[in-house]
């Protein structure tokens, strides 16, 4: 199991690792970098600080394709949901929702595509994998219920954590890591269970879910803008948690 504290210095070694993929720094203009960094110290009136700065502003706002791999390499999958559904009448569960639905479908070409055998995902994927023949072991990853019954929904950090506990707390025993989430969440996904330890990428080719569902009852995974917003906020607070990690009191 990995520790607080290196889980957090982790988190920065995962954006690392994933900053620049090269198609997308392809995409970037050239000069672009320099001239964010230029602008930056010229508003922070600190130019060493804005060369400290610009490459997270950089990997945060402007790259979003995760890192990827062939789907030969891979030995696992592990995949995170993207918000849900409110309950059906006369149920208290939440309904999976179409989104998860599609990134069940993904689940199903990654496993199709890789020699994958065990696959780790979030209830609201299971749900939909667990009616499919001829899929590779399913381990559903379910929300904790405390003692007074109450429910605890993981964040993307605390499915990454139960898939281990449920590899018996090694992330080496996991293999190569196939990673499925929605497009926009990807890359975060990746950087999370790189930071639990796990050889985390997504699949080359892989098309995964864009779209979002107006009927979610989690209202940032509504709205294309409001999602981007919540997950930069997201990135944001991982690599500010990282950095009080390297200088503990």
């Amino acid at each position: 199991m990995v520790e607080r504290r290196s889980f957090l210095q982790n988190i920065l070694a995962a954006a690392t690792l994933s900053a620049a993929p090269t198609s997308q720094a392809a995409a970037l203009p050239q000069p672009f970098p320099k001239q964010l960094q230029d602008a930056l110290g010229k508003a922070l009136a600190d130019p060493q600080l804005a060369a400290k700065l610009a490459p997270v502003l950089l990997d945060v706002g402007f790259l979003w394709e995760a890192p990827s791999q062939p789907a030969s390499t891979f030995h696992t999958i592990i995949a995170y949901s993207f918000g849900n559904r409110p309950p059906l009448p006369g149920t208290s569960t939440p309904a999976p929702g179409p989104v998860n639905q599609a990134l069940a479908m993904a689940v199903l070409e990654a496993q199709r595509r890789s020699r994958a055998t065990v696959i780790y995902a979030q209830w609201e994927i299971a749900s939909f994998l667990s009616e499919q023949a001829g899929v590779s072991k399913v381990v559903a990853i379910n929300p904790v219920i405390a003692p007074d019954k109450s429910v605890r929904y993981l964040s993307t950090d605390g499915v990454a954590e139960a898939a281990i506990t449920h590899a018996a707390g090694d992330a080496s025993k996991l293999g190569r890591v196939c990673v499925i989430g929605h497009h926009d969440h990807a890359k975060r996904c990746v950087e999370v269970s790189r930071a639990r330890g796990m050889d985390a990428w997504a699949m080359d080719g892989l098309v995964l879910p864009a779209s979002y569902d107006l009927e979610s009852d989690q209202p940032w995974t509504r709205d294309r803008e409001i999602y981007l917003i919540h997950d930069m906020a997201a990135q944001l607070m991982q690599i500010r948690a990282a950095r009080l990690a390297l200088h503990p009191q």
